[in-house]
C-alpha cells in the first residue's frame, strides 16, 4: 500500500503539476519572443543539406518509391542503398523516445549500429524467402522465442491477444487495440533487452525476456480496457463513472476492489475487463521491488488522473486557460512512459527521468496533430481542437502547432544539448508527420489547416512547407510497420472471413451430398449396414479433409467444383470408415463420436466393422467415377489412395501396440504422421494429381501435410486433456484411460504446445516458399492450433 498516495493523492497530483507548470512556463516564454523560430531556421537549413535533393532529367524517375507496399519499399530502400540510413534514424527515434537514450554516448551509438544490422539481415532475409515472412505473425514470433527460450511465455502472449481481441466490443477497434498491446510488449521487451549485460547466462537472461513480456502485456492492457474504453461511446455516463471510480480507488489504495453490483447493461464486458485487469495489476505488483513500487502508482494515478481531466472537459466551454489546455498532455505524456519504466524495477536514472519528463508532450502534440479530425468529430478537447474552435474569439490561445515546434527546438538544444544526430532525427520526424497528414488528408484539407496554425512568422511557415514538399529520406520504419500491421490485421480479418464463409458453405454442399441411398432391394443385414453408415455420416463432423480438397482443386487448381464432388465424398467416407474402426471396443472402445452415441453402441460391432469396410469401398467407387479427368491421372489416384490407407492402417496398429508402454518421441511423431498426417496429404495430394501437377510439387504438399498433420493431433492430445465434451462432441480423458502414448503424456502440456507450435512454424515456413495463390491454407494452420473441437 502506498501511504502517501491514500492519505493524499491531491497533493502527489500537484506536486506533479508544479513540475509540468514550470516545464510549461519556460515553453511559453520561448514561443513569445519566437527565439524557437530563429534557432529552428539555422537547423533546417543546415540539416536540408541532407534531405534535398537536385535530379538531372535522366534520374528522376529513381528519385522515390511509395511507402505502399511493405515488402517493395524495403526492397527498394535496399537497392537504392538508403536502407542503413533509414534504419539508422528509425533506431534512434525509438531509442530516444522510448528508451529515453541521450544519443551523445558512444555506447548508445554502438548499440544502436548492432540493432541496424541485425534487423537489416532480417529484412533481406526475409524477401530473399519470398518476402511474405512478418517480424510479428505468429510463426515470426514462436522462432524468436525459441532463440531465446521464452516458448511458452509467447504461446502465453498470444492466447492473451486473442482473448483480448474477443472482449473488445463492438464500437471499439479490436485490431488497434492488438496493435497497440504488440508495441507495448515490444517497447518493454527492448527495455529489458538494453538493460541486460551481454555476459549474462542463458537462463537469467530468459528469466528476465519472460518477466518483460508478461509485465508488458500487464501495463499494455491499460491502454484498450482503461484509455480506449473510458474514450469510447460504449459505456453509459454512469457506467464510466463507476469504472473511474474503481480505477482510481486500485491506484491509490493499491488493491484491486471486487466488482459487485454494476448499473448498467454492459456488466458482462465490465466483469471480463476487471477479471483481467485484476490478474494483471497482481503480476505488475508481485514483481516491483519495495523501492520502486510508491513510484509506479503514483506515476498511474498521476497518468490515470490527467487523462480524467482532460476527458471531464466541455468542448463547448470556451473559458480553458492555457494552463488547463497543456499541462495535463505535459502530466499525461511523461507519466506513460515513465510507468513503463518502473514496471521493469530498473535502477533508477535521473536522465532518462529528465528526457522522458520533457519529451513527453512532444510526442502527444504530434499525435494530437494527425488525429485532430477524429477528435473534432468525437467534440474531445485537446490543444488542436480547441484552438480551430476558438483561435478567431480567444488571442490569447497558444497555438499548439507553434508550441510543437518550441517543444522540438527546446528537446534538441536544452535537453539533448544541440547533438547534431538528435536534430537530423527530430526534424526528420516532423517533416515526415506533416508529409504523412498531407498525404491521408488531401492537398486542400492540409493548407486549409495549415492556415489555422499559421506560426505568425511566414519566413519560418514557408520554409517549414518547402520542406514538407522537397525534403526526401525523412521516413521511419516504424510508421512503415504501424501502416503494414493495420493492413495486415484487416487484410486477414477478411480473409479469415471468406475461409470461414466458404468452409460453412462447402461443409454444407459436402453434407447435401454424402448420404447413401437404399434401392429398396437390399437384404436387412445390407439395410442395416447402410443405415449404419449413413448414421455414421449424419454426426456433427467438421469435414475438414473434403474442404481442404475443394479449396485446393477449385481456388488453387481451377477444377471444376462438381467434377470432383466424388472425390470430396470419398475423402469423407475413408475419414468416417476410421473412426468406425478407431471407437470400436477392440481398439479406443469410445462411447460417443461428433456428439452421438458411436455405431456400435447404436447397432452392434459387427454391424460397426462391415459399416466401416462398406464406406471404405463406397471411397474407391467414388474416386473411380471421376470421369472428368484423365484416366491415367484417376487410377495414379486411386494407386495413391490406397497406399494411403494401407500406411493408415499401420498408424493405427502402431497405436493399439503402443498401450502401456512410454514412446520415443520419434517412435510418437512416426506414429501421428501415420495416423493424422497422411490423412492431410491426401486431402491435398489428390487434388494435385487430378491437375496434373509435377511430383516435385506433391512432395513439397507432402512436406507441409507432415507438419500440419502433427500440430493437428497435438492439438487433440491436448483438447483431451483440457477440452470438454459440450465442445468435443466425445468423452475427454480417453487417452490417460485407454493407457494411450501421446504428445502430452511424453512431453506435458506445455511441452507439447511448444511441439505443436513448432510444426505449425514448420508448416508456414513452407507455405510461404510455396506461394500459392490461395492463402486458405494459412488459416487451415491457424484454425488447427486455435480451434476448440
Amino acid at each position: 500500500m502506498n501511504v502517501r498516495l491514500q492519505e493524499n493523492a491531491d497533493a502527489v497530483y500537484q506536486l506533479a503539476e508544479k513540475k509540468a507548470a514550470e516545464y510549461f512556463a519556460i515553453l511559453s516564454g520561448q514561443l513569445a519572443n519566437q527565439t524557437y523560430a530563429t534557432t529552428l531556421t539555422k537547423d533546417i537549413h543546415s540539416w536540408k543539406q541532407k534531405h534535398i535533393h537536385h535530379y538531372s532529367l535522366f534520374s528522376r524517375g529513381k528519385r522515390k518509391s511509395s511507402a505502399h507496399g511493405y515488402h517493395k519499399y524495403i526492397l527498394w530502400l535496399n537497392s537504392s542503398g538508403k536502407l542503413d540510413s533509414y534504419l539508422d534514424r528509425s533506431i534512434s527515434y525509438i531509442f530516444l523516445r522510448d528508451l529515453g537514450k541521450s544519443l551523445n554516448s558512444q555506447q548508445t551509438q554502438n548499440r544502436i549500429q548492432l540493432i541496424v544490422e541485425d534487423l537489416k539481415e532480417h529484412l533481406i532475409h526475409s524477401r530473399e524467402n519470398g518476402g511474405k515472412e512478418e517480424m510479428f505473425s505468429m510463426a515470426g514470433l514462436y522462432r524468436w522465442a525459441q532463440k531465446e527460450g521464452v516458448e511458452t511465455t509467447v504461446i502465453w502472449l498470444l492466447n492473451k491477444l486473442k482473448l483480448v481481441s474477443s472482449i473488445i466490443p463492438e464500437g471499439m477497434d479490436a485490431d488497434e487495440a492488438k496493435r497497440k498491446l504488440i508495441k507495448i510488449v515490444a517497447g518493454v521487451v527492448l527495455h529489458q533487452i538494453e538493460e541486460m549485460a551481454k555476459e549474462i547466462p542463458g537462463e537469467e537472461r530468459a528469466r528476465r525476456l519472460d518477466g518483460a513480456i508478461r509485465l508488458g502485456y500487464s501495463y499494455g492492457l491499460t491502454y484498450p480496457f482503461i484509455d480506449d474504453l473510458l474514450d469510447s461511446d460504449v459505456l453509459s455516463s454512469e457506467e464510466k463513472r463507476q469504472y473511474s471510480d474503481l480505477i482510481r480507488t486500485t491506484l491509490v489504495t493499491g488493491y484491486v476492489p471486487e466488482l459487485e453490483k454494476w448499473a448498467g447493461e454492459n456488466e458482462e464486458l465490465i466483469r471480463s475487463i476487471h477479471s483481467e485487469l485484476r490478474d494483471a495489476f497482481a503480476y505488475i505488483e508481485g514483481h516491483l521491488r519495495q523501492e520502486t513500487k510508491a513510484d509506479f502508482l503514483e506515476q498511474s494515478y498521476v497518468f490515470f488522473h490527467s487523462q480524467e481531466v482532460d476527458r471531464e472537459k466541455d468542448f463547448l466551454n470556451a473559458t480553458y486557460t492555457n494552463e488547463e489546455l497543456y499541462i495535463p498532455v505535459i502530466l499525461k505524456s511523461a507519466s506513460s512512459r515513465l510507468m513503463a519504466r518502473s514496471v521493469l524495477s530498473v535502477q533508477e536514472d535521473d536522465g532518462f527521468d529528465n528526457r522522458t519528463f520533457f519529451y513527453g508532450i512532444y510526442n502527444q502534440l504530434a499525435d494530437d496533430f494527425a488525429d485532430m479530425f477524429d477528435d473534432l468529430e468525437a467534440n474531445a478537447v485537446t490543444p488542436y481542437t480547441y484552438y480551430m474552435k476558438y483561435h478567431r474569439t480567444r488571442p490569447d490561445l497558444i497555438n499548439p502547432f507553434e508550441l510543437y515546434w518550441t517543444v522540438i527546438c527546446y528537446l534538441i538544444h536544452n535537453v539533448y544539448d544541440s547533438n547534431k544526430k538528435t536534430c537530423d532525427i527530430m526534424l526528420n520526424r516532423a517533416v515526415n508527420g506533416l508529409k504523412r497528414f498531407k498525404e491521408r488528408m488531401g492537398d486542400e484539407t492540409y493548407n486549409e489547416v495549415m492556415q489555422v496554425f499559421a506560426t505568425g512568422n511566414s519566413k519560418f511557415d514557408r520554409l517549414i512547407q518547402k520542406m514538407v514538399r522537397k525534403a526526401d529520406d525523412v521516413e521511419f520504419f516504424d510508421k512503415l510497420l504501424r501502416d503494414h500491421m493495420i493492413a495486415n490485421f484487416k487484410t486477414k480479418d477478411k480473409e479469415r472471413e471468406a475461409f470461414l464463409k466458404t468452409i460453412n458453405t462447402v461443409r454444407g454442399q459436402i453434407n447435401a451430398a454424402l448420404h447413401i441411398p437404399e434401392d429398396g432391394k437390399e437384404s436387412f443385414l445390407e439395410e442395416a449396414v447402410i443405415e449404419a453408415a449413413n448414421y455414421s455420416l449424419q454426426g456433427d463432423g467438421k469435414r475438414l479433409r473434403p474442404i481442404m480438397t475443394w479449396v485446393m482443386g477449385v481456388h488453387e487448381y481451377g477444377l471444376n467444383p462438381s467434377s470432383i464432388m466424388p472425390l470430396l465424398k470419398s475423402l469423407e467416407y475413408m475419414h468416417t470408415a476410421s473412426l468406425i474402426f478407431d471407437d470400436l471396443p477392440s481398439q479406443d472402445n469410445s462411447s460417443f463420436r461428433r456428439g452421438r452415441p458411436t455405431v456400435h453402441h447404436v447397432y452392434n460391432t459387427a454391424v460397426a466393422e462391415l459399416s466401416g469396410l462398406y464406406l471404405s469401398q463406397k471411397a474407391v467407387e467414388e474416386q473411380a467415377s471421376l470421369d472428368q479427368f484423365d484416366s491415367q491421372a484417376v487410377l495414379r489416384l486411386i494407386r495413391y489412395s490406397a497406399g494411403v490407407t494401407t500406411e493408415m492402417c499401420k498408424g493405427q496398429a502402431m497405436d493399439l501396440n503402443s498401450k502401456g508402454r512410454l514412446l520415443t518421441l520419434d517412435q510418437l511423431h512416426t506414429m501421428c504422421f501415420y495416423k493424422t498426417g497422411l490423412a492431410f496429404e491426401a486431402t491435398l495430394v489428390m487434388p494435385a494429381i487430378l491437375a496434373g501437377k509435377q511430383e516435385s510439387e506433391l512432395e513439397k504438399l507432402k512436406q507441409f501435410a507432415y507438419h500440419a498433420g502433427i500440430a493437428f493431433q497435438i492439438k487433440d492430445d491436448l483438447l483431451d486433456i483440457e477440452g470438454d465434451m459440450a465442445s468435443l462432441g466425445k468423452p475427454t480423458g480417453k487417452d490417460a484411460e485407454n493407457n494411450h502414448s501421446t504428445f502430452v503424456s511424453v512431453l506435458g502440456a506445455d511441452g507439447a504446445r511448444n511441439m505443436m507450435w513448432d510444426h505449425y512454424c514448420s508448416a508456414m515456413e513452407l507455405l510461404q516458399q510455396m506461394q500459392y495463390k490461395t492463402t486458405y491454407l494459412e488459416h487451415f494452420l491457424s484454425y488447427i492450433v486455435n480451434r476448440a473441437n
